[in-house]
């Protein structure tokens, strides 16, 4: 199966924020392919997977916020043959319980624990589109830390 180009390109700016440390150096790398791609215009794959990913190296909790919901928006308007043309090997309903963990926490973090909460249900309500798979617990571990975080206080 053919690799997706763009795709590989934004796991390089991945790659140079868990790889190397550079926060700075990837959050470039994913401006220069959001121009490319058409910004929130541009395929939902790219749309979902950069703005995902670039959510991650933002420093303000509110532009992480908005990376996380252009992602959120992408995956709607995905279909799982479009996964599959890319060689994703998941389909679209695996993504959406990482979209919400991250929307989940970013609510949490600005206190907004109402939102956080509702995100963290959806999340949960995803995970039968997840097997058990390193993936699949990774996710689980982090809706498991969140849920801790967001239990009131004396439960």
């Amino acid at each position: 199966m053919a690799t997706d180009p763009t795709l590989d390109r934004i796991g390089e700016a991945v790659a140079l924020h868990h790889g190397r440390g550079d926060r700075d150096g990837a959050r470039e790398q994913f401006a220069r392919i959001w121009a490319e791609i058409g910004g929130e215009d541009g395929d939902p794959l790219h749309v979902c997977v950069l703005a995902h990913s670039a959510a991650d190296v933002q420093d303000d909790v509110r532009q992480e916020l908005l990376w996380d919901q252009r992602a959120l928006a992408a995956a709607g308007r995905l279909s799982d043959e479009r996964v599959a043309e890319a060689g994703v090997p998941m389909t679209v309903a695996a993504l959406y319980p990482s979209l919400h963990l991250s929307l989940a926490d970013c609510h949490r973090r600005l206190g907004d624990l109402t939102r956080a909460r509702e995100h963290l249900a959806q999340a949960r309500e995803g995970m039968g589109a997840l097997g058990d798979t390193e993936y699949g617990r990774l996710i689980r571990d982090g809706l498991d830390r969140l849920a801790e975080q967001l239990m009131p206080a004396g439960w």
